[in-house]
């Protein structure tokens, strides 16, 4: 009798292992971030006709509104935006560019195991292939709970400095702050007796970054990995919505272990770089583009003269 108790309790921990080992799961995301402060910029605005207001709302929810699919076993995970056919007249390479801004991008690896990401970027023409570690969330756990397509999810929340190449955490500056940065400017132009008159103002002067954001977290222990969408993870339990204020990110359907598999891989195309190199090249380009659209008449225009080395 004891060693028939023995072979089942080894028998269910060969199974046991074997469908650890074996399982895997896919996740599809929602990413939606508030445009309403933006609409705002151009609301009113007498020589914007009502098509062109139609038209800049279209791009902003194409840029704004995403699908992502996210593949996880129990160590690693890929996340990847769904990809969509563009309408003709919608590919843009001034929204191309824009979208370079918008978080997520190619295909994001994870390995909690190993603590380490792989991320492959396009920026401007250029491949990027952004090896680094996992960021460490100081998660605070609570104790609320909430349901999320019928699994039952617990609350977290951390605090985190704002990352300076996610235009999704940019907010457009409040009229009281601008009214003061011009009077600096005034303040500033007298003193060096230089001709501000044809200065023009362009968008990047027009929003600023936040010094940190509030992220929550919603997580279910019934599917107990340690991974979420984009480079979210930490947490007892898959990541189904992760919101920082402005941008939510909701997982609107969960398939586990399905008769097909999909080969989890971490990308190996472009110029290996970690986040921080690749965030400081991102910011001076940034810049560069603020700078070519100030001056006398905004001359050098969006994108021109942007370009990479090598």
């Amino acid at each position: 009798m004891k060693k028939l108790l023995l072979s089942i309790a080894l028998l269910l921990t060969l199974i046991s292992s074997y469908a650890q080992k074996n399982f895997q799961g896919m996740a599809v995301y929602e990413s939606k971030t508030s445009t309403a402060d933006f609409k705002k910029r151009f609301e009113g605005n007498k020589e914007m006709t009502p098509e062109m207001q139609k038209g800049i709302e279209e791009r902003m929810k194409k840029m704004f509104e995403k699908t992502f699919i996210l593949n996880f076993d129990k160590q690693t995970s890929i996340y990847k935006e769904e990809e969509k056919l563009d309408a003709p007249g919608q590919n843009g390479g001034g929204m191309r560019m824009m979208s370079s801004f918008m978080g997520g991008g190619g295909t994001y690896y994870k390995n909690v195991k190993d603590k380490n990401y792989i991320v492959d970027k396009e920026f401007m023409g250029k491949e990027f292939l952004i090896k680094d570690s996992l960021k460490i969330y100081n998660w605070v756990m609570e104790s609320e709970t909430r349901q999320i397509g019928g699994y039952t999810c617990y609350k977290a929340t951390t605090v985190m400095p704002a990352s300076k190449t996610d235009f999704r955490n940019f907010r457009p500056k409040r009229e009281e702050d601008k009214k003061v940065e011009n009077k600096k400017e005034e303040i500033k132009s007298d003193s060096t007796k230089t001709d501000t008159k044809e200065k023009k103002t362009n968008f990047m002067d027009e929003i600023e970054l936040p010094k940190e954001i509030t992220i929550t977290a919603w997580y279910t222990p019934e599917i107990p990995v340690n991974q979420g969408p984009e480079g979210y993870w930490g947490l007892p339990g898959l990541i189904l919505e992760v919101n920082d204020g402005k941008t939510i990110i909701l997982c609107s359907k969960v398939v586990l272990n399905a008769k097909d598999k999909v080969e989890i891989k971490a990308p190996t195309n472009g110029k290996v770089i970690s986040q921080k190199e690749y965030d400081d090249t991102i910011t001076k380009k940034m810049e560069e583009f603020r700078q070519m659209n100030q001056g006398p008449g905004g001359q050098g225009g969006p994108g021109r003269g942007m370009r990479f080395g090598g």
